[in-house]
């Protein structure tokens, strides 16, 4: 029963670590607008910092341009400034009062390359997360053979079975990490 436990808790730490991989991944400007890209930016409304989502809606109605509608039009200079603030951005936007527009401007080859390394430094991050949840599990597997809850025999074959998942997800994660440095820098 415990074995069971051990391998399914060491499985959903991966694919956390994966999935979190992928959202960070989807969040990297790649020369087109993309509504992901401003996940995470945070807009001072009512005295408080809420995330974008939570202030207007995002679409990218052209390649190079995003769209930002504000639930509350009262709210468009506050969605301007934190975008304009934004530094790792760069983004000047424009409102017109009732809608935000966010001009994407080309990526320098330079930027491109830029980005490309990000990329593999939130792969390293994700990999870390992924071996540090292999030694969680690797460590309950020698406790439970210490406490003879586990044969030998059991405890190697689940090490083998966790090693087997763990490559699984790293084929996958730079499966995802090659495509988008690909899709940056194409031109």
């Amino acid at each position: 029963m415990e074995d069971n436990v051990i391998i399914k808790q060491a499985d959903a730490a991966f694919k956390a670590a994966s999935e979190h991989l992928a959202s960070e991944l989807s969040q990297l400007r790649t020369g087109r607008a993309n509504a992901a890209m401003l996940d995470g930016l945070m807009v001072e409304v009512y005295g408080t910092q809420l995330p974008l989502k939570q202030v207007g809606s995002v679409i990218a109605p052209e390649p190079n341009l995003l769209q930002i509608t504000p639930f509350d039009p009262n709210s468009i200079q506050a969605i301007s400034t934190a975008i304009r603030n934004n530094q790792s951005l760069g983004f000047n936007p424009s409102d017109d009062g009732r809608i935000v527009r966010v001009v994407i401007p080309a990526l320098t080859e330079e930027r491109r390359r830029e980005i490309a390394k990000q990329i593999g430094e939130k792969v390293e991050d994700a990999t870390v997360r992924m071996r540090t949840a292999r030694h969680e599990a690797i460590r309950q597997i020698d406790n439970a053979k210490k406490d003879k809850l586990l044969s030998e025999d059991d405890a190697r074959r689940m090490e083998k079975l966790i090693e087997e998942t763990l490559n699984n997800y790293r084929l996958k994660m730079d499966a995802a990490a090659k495509d988008k440095e690909k899709e940056i820098l194409t031109l």
